[in-house]
């Protein structure tokens, strides 16, 4: 009776170094690939404002690479996870019970694998947010900024300017009024009025100009942010697509991996490729 209960308990287990193991590789795959995607091109995101004038192309090339890597650096993870862990002994209970066992031990290798990448994520944002000079001042905190930087250099752009002048506060006002440019209801004409009054001050244009620079200010603010909402939503579901197809590339991956590790052919789903199997053997029947 306790033999019959060790035995099952110690199928039912998790093998933590397996699951390290597998989760390790498939970080570093993954970071591999995610590297060699940027040096090309095919970064899914960047902090650089000119991310935002790329082309919707670029963007779902970029997220689709982005899938690519995902079952890649998963099924990689997922293999070792299943190939390293050790066969529950007995198993003469159902003819599947090793086949979920060992997708356990992929599943749970990506689960670990996803955290540590959104750890690592964290830590490197709050990183980049701390050492960003917009924390100097609360005054120059604005959401325009970098998204808008050009606009707003072109909006207070003079030929000549009084030395030491600060133009911090009216950047963070200013792209915080150009930001509500991409609403609805767009820029009120309080604001624009306000705009102008001010690119007219800092910069000495004469009333007409400080408008017509304005209003072109406003169309490209609008551009730029409804390029940077298209790119942010295709990699949002990028980034959730490949998330959950390499939770099962990772079972499908760590089941083939345990049954290599057994000498036995791939799963019964996995049929096709048992002809590349050097010894296939059926699986026990209780």
């Amino acid at each position: 009776m306790e033999g019959g209960v060790a035995t099952a308990d110690e199928r039912r287990t998790i093998q933590w170094s397996s699951v390290l193991a597998g989760s390790l590789a498939a970080s570093a795959m993954s970071f591999i690939l995610i590297g060699f995607g940027v040096a090309v091109g095919l970064g899914v995101s960047s902090a650089s404002p000119t991310w935002r004038d790329a082309s919707a192309a670029l963007a779902l090339l970029s997220g689709l690479y982005l899938i690519i890597q995902a079952i890649v650096s998963f099924g990689f993870g997922g293999y070792i996870a299943g190939r390293t862990a050790r066969p529950a002994p007995a198993l003469a209970t159902i003819e599947d019970d090793g086949e979920r066992r060992d997708g356990l031990h992929g599943l749970t290798s990506w689960a670990l694998a996803v955290l540590l990448g959104a750890a690592l994520l964290a830590l490197l944002g709050a990183a980049a947010i701390d050492r960003s000079p917009m924390r100097s001042s609360a005054s120059n905190t604005s959401a325009a900024e970098p998204l808008l930087s050009y606009e707003l250099d072109k909006l207070f752009r003079a030929p000549r300017r009084p030395p030491n002048t600060d133009l911090r506060e009216p950047r963070a006002e200013a792209g915080r009024i150009l930001m509500t440019s991409s609403s609805h209801s767009g820029v009120s004409t309080d604001d624009r009025n306000y705009l102008v009054q001010q690119v007219a001050a800092l910069t000495g244009l004469a009333a007409p100009d400080a408008e017509r620079r304005v209003d072109a200010s406003i169309a490209d603010a609008r551009t730029a942010i409804n390029r940077a909402r298209r790119n942010s939503i295709i990699v949002a579901f990028s980034v959730a697509a490949a998330t959950l197809i390499g939770a099962a590339v990772a079972w499908a991956a760590a089941a083939a991996g345990g049954r290599h590790r057994d000498g036995e052919p791939l799963p019964s789903w996995m049929a096709s490729a048992n002809r590349f199997h050097r010894n296939p053997r059926a699986m026990p029947v209780p």
